[in-house]
């Protein structure tokens, strides 16, 4: 009498178990930084394409001929939101850069506001742009054309304000929009603790590399936010330092010579 689980069933086993252990692992890969996640997916993928083949897996096998088959569409639903920067970036256009005084004074007037703000628990929402231009996301809004300093942020944020509502736009150095209105991120798995400021900023950093500061209203607490990550609770001196790297490192890719890559 043949065992209870003979060869032909372990191997059935085995089979269903691979594609559990894959699909849970691959829902990991998602959550993972683009650069990253691409990579390892190409490399898992291939890599128990092979060993699946050479096992007789046939469960295994079928499944991964079905995401190759459908590969191009897969990844392009995956990586939607990089897709969509990398052709933003192709249209844009280059722009004055500030010097490094003029970056230097603007990151002390944005850590002196936002500073200012968290110790009266006012709220704020401060958008820097960056390389990507955001003018089709952003709705709404007042123009202004101003030099960025704290006494102008701190009396927009003003609860009595009739803009304090709004984000303010920073762009090459100048306060050019206030009260504008971002996109809502729609990712599920955001706190529920982070009111609509953070998912605001949350939106736009999804489509765009623009940096945006939030000050919550509730706790006081300061948070950076960039590429769809939320840095939260952050000391002045961390916010120097992080817009600092960021703002530098731009401004030395604007002002680089043609042909000649810039130093991070």
């Amino acid at each position: 009498m043949p065992g209870l689980l003979d060869n032909s069933t372990l191997l059935d086993l085995g089979d269903i178990l691979i594609v559990a252990v894959l699909v849970y692992h691959f829902s990991l890969v998602l959550k993972k930084d683009a650069a990253v996640r691409l990579l390892i997916f190409l490399l898992l993928f291939f890599s128990c394409f092979y060993m699946a083949q050479l096992s007789g897996f046939s469960s295994t096998t079928w499944l991964l001929r079905t995401i190759f088959s459908s590969a191009l569409i897969i990844l392009a639903i995956i990586f939607q939101g990089d897709i969509r920067r990398a052709i933003l970036s192709l249209g844009r256009r280059p722009v004055p850069a500030n010097t490094q005084d003029e970056t230097t004074e603007t990151i002390e007037e944005l850590v002196r506001a936002v500073g200012e703000m968290s110790k009266k628990r006012i709220g704020a929402l401060i958008v820097i742009v960056r390389r990507l231009p955001i003018d089709h996301l952003v709705e709404v809004g007042t123009e202004i054309d101003a030099k960025v300093t704290s006494e102008l942020l701190n009396s927009i944020f003003l609860p009595y304000s009739p803009i304090h509502d709004g984000a303010v736009i920073i762009h090459n150095g100048k306060l050019t929009k206030a009260g504008c209105l971002l996109p809502l991120s729609k990712n599920p798995d955001i706190a529920k603790s982070f009111g609509t400021r953070h998912r605001a900023a949350l939106g736009l950093s999804e489509l765009v590399d623009a940096l945006v500061m939030v000050v919550s209203e509730e706790t006081g607490n300061i948070s950076l936010v960039h590429d769809g990550k939320i840095y939260y609770d952050l000391e002045q001196a961390e916010i120097r330092r992080m817009l600092r790297k960021s703002l530098d490192f731009m401004r030395l890719q604007t002002t680089a010579p043609a042909g000649e890559a810039a130093k991070p």
